[in-house]
């Protein structure tokens, strides 16, 4: 059977009364046997019958053969026969062995090549030899991998089995509830064969009483299957009754996940009449509990005993709609999930996984004591967790895809095909990969070069430090935030980091509440607990979470980013529950002005309306103006025309030097991979950077650099060192992280009134210059203000000979000049009011006068 035709592949099913298939019934299938056999006889023409051989060994093994699970044309023993088939004789992708998948286990070819062949020593011939190397068989391997690390499941790569054999491959999910007790137990009788006989081998010197304890430990050691890569993957909102009780995979963003919840899968009864004991067995969540005592043929006399019951791990997971794959106008869909034994905290919100499970559904109840509902609620039992990634395709052949071990599904766990290894190394030699990923960084968006290279270097982070001696530790993501005119492409950027971050939300400032950023209460649909629900910073944990629309937040919400932006933490206690949860990731933000233009004699504080608090938390403020140039506006007018009258952008071409899924690669390699460390004469470089810094402001008075701006050197050089897959941050990491901070800083912090740098324009929200000119106005109001009652005009009048020299200034700029100066005059009244200095009476024209 060809592959691509599994679509149309149908079986020749038994209709059957009971709507839910029933278990492998062996005695169910001899009566069936022997209705049959009676028929036949009854037609036959009368003779002497032998009924003496009718339960022979032989007539069992006739029974056993054509065993087939209830319902289906699908014999038992041939799945047995075929999957057993398959584990022995799959191989591993290095021998470049082919099937044809109509003939399963049939060899078309195979391609020979050096690496498979080896020179050994042949005595006889007293000579080196050429030959074949010995045929390594995948899932062989696997179960060799599981044994020596004691791992109890096994993954299996469905892609591999319809290659082998397609028709194994469609009963397998088409009919799990029979399938996969039957395969778990075939896999561990073929576990058993493997290495049951090589330990005794080993052990035959060893006493009876050693062997026996050695069989009750491998009779402990059950393996589960776990099957995974489907030929397609359902979309959620797809799901049908169709699909219920077969195994299905959708794909999806993990928003919440429970507790472990103990859920018994063997009940143990006492009878309260004759104490006699019971086990009974757990069906799709119900427990079989015995009418009568068997014993003392007693009713309702049997009472279950807790602690005598055997319980298992039992996780609810709640899966949302990617935002990728919610259609227009509509709300994004949920799935609930049941996650079981080895996939117990697998996967945590934020997560972007693929599952593979078992699509089931069961009636609700209008009460507990009520009949049961038409309505039905739907679930999946999990079989298989696998991280996906936006901009990662799906990756076809035969990679290991933590088929041994399962490992979490945490950023750093992402792995690698060999050959994209190689190619990303291979990248990362060149000289000018900086330039490379630069231009590779958001194309359609022209210029704003030193703006993508302080994204790229958040993307690739710097090297988080924790020192066990004291409990310190440094952060190493970085937080960025635009600012400038409507219309310069802050929003595009923003959406394209979020294409390839690691992990990540993108969210909008005013759309956003404190409680959808950090974490809100809601209730446990199954057992009515409070519970957490993560937010968009929680779920951003080890990535990006992009905010638009920053200056649009309340000042409550607001307010919580200041522990998420240097702690790296959200502290909540609410509703009894008080916990700290990890909020670990950078934020990339974007904000217009106040009045929709940026004012250049205003402050980036006055422009934005941000606390300084906030403001000084961001290692990079850029600034993204729209200035009227016509060089730079004709070069801009034609990038946008090209790219509407040509497909795809010329100028993107020419740009884009790699690809969105290799850089995405790249990056997650460098994050994975690459920790630099300073060296002694970055160390020295970074110090004398900082001095240097400190110096730009000329006098004392005025703060050009803090140590705030000292940290985000070092993560910034860091970063640079990671583009450059350099496990050492070398000088020139330095003097490229202290020349985009400068670039920042001239940009955020120029005092508008001197243009020099200053810093406590961040954070303080005036210069040193405006501080000092306040003071000074506050001693002129104390003592002109005597005892007179004034306004504010009349203040200004006042005040009047300390503008003199302004007035022989240019207009325009006497006109900043005044207004600024009325700004600081208000300043300097309110702080003496709130010295309690002087006192207000009236409204819009008060007047002031010195308290007696």
């Amino acid at each position: 059977m060809d592959p691509n035709d599994i679509d149309n592949y149908s079986y020749n099913s038994y209709d059957s009364n009971n709507n839910k298939k029933s278990k492998i019934s062996f005695l169910d299938t001899r009566k069936r046997k022997e209705q049959e056999e009676e028929e036949e006889i009854l037609n036959e023409e009368p003779k002497d019958i032998d009924f003496t051989d009718i339960n022979t060994e032989q007539n069992d093994d006739l029974i056993k053969r054509d065993l087939v699970f209830w319902g289906t044309n699908v014999k038992v023993e041939d799945v047995k026969k075929r999957f057993r088939k398959f584990i022995f004789e799959f191989p591993l992708p290095k021998q470049k062995k082919k099937f044809n998948a109509s003939q399963p286990g049939i060899e078309e070819e195979v391609d020979p090549e050096d690496d498979d062949y080896e020179y050994v020593f042949d005595e006889k011939l007293n000579d080196v030899v050429k030959k074949a190397k010995p045929i390594k068989y995948l899932y062989i391997e696997l179960l060799k991998e599981l044994h020596q690390a004691k791992k109890y499941h096994l993954n299996v790569n469905l892609k591999n089995l319809i290659q082998f054999d397609t028709e194994l491959y469609l009963q397998w999910i088409s009919f799990p509830n029979e399938m996969i007790p039957l395969l778990d137990e075939e896999i561990n009788q073929i576990y058993k064969e493997l290495f049951k006989k090589k330990k005794q081998e080993d052990e035959e010197d060893e006493d009876d009483e050693d062997e026996e304890e050695d069989d009750e430990d491998d009779d402990d050691f059950r393996i589960e299957l776990h099957p995974f890569n489907l030929k397609k993957s359902t979309p959620m909102r797809d799901l049908n009754p169709s699909d219920i009780d077969k195994i299905i995979s959708i794909r999806g963003l993990i928003i919440r996940t429970s507790s472990i919840i103990p859920e018994i899968k063997q009940a143990f009864f006492l009878c309260a009449v004759c104490e006699a004991t019971y086990h009974a067995n757990v069906e799709r969540g119900r427990i079989m509990e015995p009418s009568e005592c068997a014993n003392c043929k007693s009713k309702q006399s049997l009472t279950i005993v807790h602690n005598r019951c055997l319980f298992g791990d039992k996780q609810y997971i709640k899966l949302q709609e990617t935002p990728d794959a919610i259609p227009e106008g509509e709300t994004p869909h949920t799935v609930a999930l049941f996650s079981y034994g080895d996939l117990i905290d697998v996967a945590r919100p934020g997560d972007r996984v693929e599952i593979s499970g078992v699509f089931k559904a069961n009636p609700m109840r209008a009460g507990s004591n009520r009949s049961l509902r038409s309505i039905y609620k739907t679930y999946i039992d999990v079989l298989h967790i696998k991280r996906t990634e936006r901009g990662k395709r799906d990756e076809d052949g035969f990679e290991n895809d933590d088929q041994a071990t399962g490992s979490s599904l945490d950023f750093e766990d992402f792995d690698l095909s060999e050959e994209k290894e190689k190619e990303i190394i291979e990248l990362s030699k060149q000289p000018d990969i900086y330039d490379i990923v630069t231009k590779s960084l958001a194309p359609s968006i022209w210029e704003l070069e030193d703006v993508k290279k302080g994204i790229l270097c958040q993307l690739f982070g710097g090297s988080k430090k924790t020192y066990s001696d004291y409990g310190g530790k440094f952060r190493g993501d970085i937080n960025i935030l635009l600012c400038g005119d409507p219309g310069t492409s802050k929003s595009q950027l923003l959406s394209y980091v979020h294409k390839i971050a690691p992990r990540g939300i993108y969210t909008s400032g005013k759309g956003s509440s404190a409680v959808g950023l950090t974490a809100y209460i809601t209730k446990d649909p199954d057992t009515r607990e409070t519970v957490l629900e993560s937010g968009a910073l929680i779920l951003s944990d080890k990535g990006v979470c992009c905010i638009d629309e920053f200056d649009k937040m309340n000042d409550q919400t607001r307010s919580i980013l200041h522990e998420v932006m240097e702690q790296q933490t959200v502290s909540v206690a609410k509703a009894g529950i008080i916990c700290t949860l990890n909020a670990r990731t950078s934020i990339l933000a974007s904000a217009n002005p106040s009045g929709s233009r940026y004012l250049p004699n205003k402050s980036v504080v006055e422009n934005i309306q941000l606390p300084p608090t906030l403001l000084s938390r961001f290692d990079l403020i850029y600034l993204v103006l729209d200035k009227a140039q016509e060089a730079s506006d004709r070069k801009l007018a034609r990038h946008l025309v090209s790219m509407y009258w040509d497909d795809q952008s010329t100028s993107t071409r020419k740009n884009q030097v790699i690809s969105k899924e290799l850089l995405t690669n790249y990056i997650y390699y460098a994050r994975k991979h690459i920790n630099p460390q300073l060296s002694d004469e970055s160390s020295n470089r970074l110090v004398q950077g900082y001095l240097d810094m400190r110096s730009l402001g000329g006098n004392g008075k005025t703060i050009s650099a803090t140590p705030r701006q000292l940290e985000s050197l070092i993560r910034i050089a860091e970063a640079h060192a990671r583009i450059r897959f350099s496990k050492v941050v070398e000088p020139f990491d330095v003097d490229e992280a202290i020349r985009l901070v400068k670039v920042a800083l001239q940009q955020a912090a120029i005092d508008p009134e001197h243009g020099t740098i200053d810093m406590d324009l961040i954070t303080t929200g005036r210069s040193a210059s405006s501080r000092e000119m306040i003071y000074k106005l506050k001693n002129t109001i104390r003592e002109k203000l005597g005892k007179k009652s004034l306004n504010l005009e009349a203040i200004l009048n006042l005040l009047q000979p300390q503008s003199q020299q302004q007035q022989q200034q240019p207009q325009q700029q006497n006109h900043q000049q005044n207004y600024q100066h009325i700004e600081e005059v208000k300043e300097a009244l309110r702080q003496l009011q709130d010295e309690e200095v002087i006192h207000s009476s009236g409204g819009v024209n008060a007047e002031y006068s010195i308290l007696r």
